[in-house]
């Protein structure tokens, strides 16, 4: 008799391997992520799919194909490489599919071939959705079926494929329903491979579950070039798509749609959202502008203080990171007697855009101040400045283009750290400050 081959087992999640399965992965703790490693088919089944070394001056760059979507095209550094797959992940009836259909009909109009394949609906019905967006196309081509092979196999030539969803189709290499773990890495595989074999960008719209991430196994967001983000409160028309993971350019790019009757449409000024033109003196309001990839713009950010009715003040942010506003607390307690030890803070970027990073300090700052005395801020600054633990004020980046978007709505008084380096701007008056003390002076407080 033979002897007995050894079975493999993989977590799906860390890569820990061992000779028996188990329901916790021992390494990571992770629940159900324990799988047995498929064997290999053999040499003379598989396929050439190596690429001899070459030096870099010989290799071609690939020109980028745009989404025809401006919004689109600058989240994802330029437009859609060929040969790469990008992973779609966003809330249920966010808008995932809705966008990607709008961007394969308007490539089709301009005459690519663009191939739509769905797990989850029959072709009448995106034929359905197509017509409700209004976007005629005669080189759209709608696929619908579970397995992933036969489909893919079908899509050759094309200059892009979409597949909707990434949890909805089956592999024949791996056992298992559609959506487990085993089942959303093969058909990624399948779909990783035919981009790369074929030239084309495969585009997979993913799922989030119900703690917020992703679903399926982690192994699927290293797996594909780019990783989009399509997030929005779904009771506000506006949607916001990021990049957190994009092999061909940056990360800090963001997109802004508004959704109507007719589908998601760009909102080429994000000013309008997040910014009001009011000159009320209300305490606890400030204006700073924020920096995202390329693009600056206003936002208005507001505070409320109040007394707390209970032995533990609460502590509230939205569109600002909470252990910031606990820094900048103390900061303003420790340094200039700004005390909120028993009252309740709440802070809430208007809009719903979240501020990354430390761009809003200063008109934090000063929103919190202003709440706290109840004396509103002199509408007519801009605050621009990063706070340190010492209460200084420290300069930002990319400060022109801060200044001049806030300029070309009118604000013409800027408070800015005294270090802050920037070339001349006319028509404009900036006062430099130390620390926040001299800031908080120069807006009433």
């Amino acid at each position: 008799m033979g002897k007995k081959e050894s079975k493999k087992y993989e977590c799906i999640e860390c890569g820990y391997t061992g000779t028996t399965w188990s329901g916790r992965c021992p390494k990571c703790g992770a629940w159900g992520t324990i799988e047995e490693v498929l064997a290999l088919p053999s040499e003379d089944s598989q396929m050439k799919s190596f690429i001899l070394p070459l030096p870099l001056h010989e290799i071609k760059s690939p020109a980028r194909l745009s989404s025809q979507d401006e919004e689109l095209d600058r989240v994802l550094g330029g437009g859609w490489v060929p040969g790469s797959s990008v992973l779609l992940a966003g809330e249920p009836g966010i808008g995932k599919s809705t966008i990607l259909l709008q961007t394969c009909l308007r490539m089709a109009q301009k005459g690519k071939n663009v191939v739509y394949l769905s797990g989850e609906e029959s072709p009448s019905q995106v034929a359905l959705r197509a017509k409700r967006l209004g976007i005629a196309s005669q080189n759209l081509k709608i696929g619908s079926g579970y397995n992933i092979d036969d489909l893919l196999a079908g899509s050759s030539g094309s200059d892009l494929v979409v597949v909707d969803s990434v949890q909805s189709f089956t592999s024949g290499d791996s056992p298992g329903l559609p959506g487990t773990p085993s089942q959303v890495r093969a058909v990624a595989q399948k779909a990783i491979s035919s981009a790369k074999q074929n030239g084309c960008p495969v585009v997979m719209i993913g799922h989030i579950n119900k703690e917020g991430l992703i679903a399926g196994p982690k192994l699927l967001e290293h797996m594909v070039d780019t990783v989009l983000l399509f997030s929005g409160d779904r009771l506000s028309p506006y949607r916001v798509l990021r990049a957190v993971k994009n092999r061909f350019g940056a990360t800090d790019e963001m997109g802004v749609y508004e959704m109507l009757d007719k589908g998601l449409f760009a909102v080429n000024d994000p000013t309008r959202l997040y910014w009001r033109n009011k000159d009320e003196k209300v305490p606890g309001v400030t204006v700073t502008p924020v920096v995202e990839g390329s693009r600056a713009f206003l936002v208005e950010i507001q505070a409320l203080v109040a007394t707390s009715p209970f032995p533990y003040p609460k502590r509230t942010a939205i569109g600002v990171d909470p252990s910031r506003l606990q820094l900048l607390l103390a900061v303003l307690e420790r340094r200039f007697g700004v005390s909120t030890i028993s009252q309740d803070v709440y802070v809430n970027v208007v809009g719903g855009v979240a501020v990354r990073g430390p761009q809003a300090d200063l008109a934090l700052c000063a929103a919190l101040a202003s709440a706290h005395h109840s004396r509103p801020v002199d509408p007519s600054y801009c605050l621009i400045g990063e706070v340190g633990l010492a209460g200084e004020v420290r300069p930002l980046p990319r400060i022109t283009s801060r200044i001049k978007e806030a300029k070309r709505l009118g604000y013409k008084r800027f408070i800015i750290s005294k270090g802050q380096e920037l070339e001349k701007i006319e028509g404009i008056s900036l006062y430099k400050v130390e620390n926040i003390k001299e800031a908080l002076e120069e807006v009433g407080l």
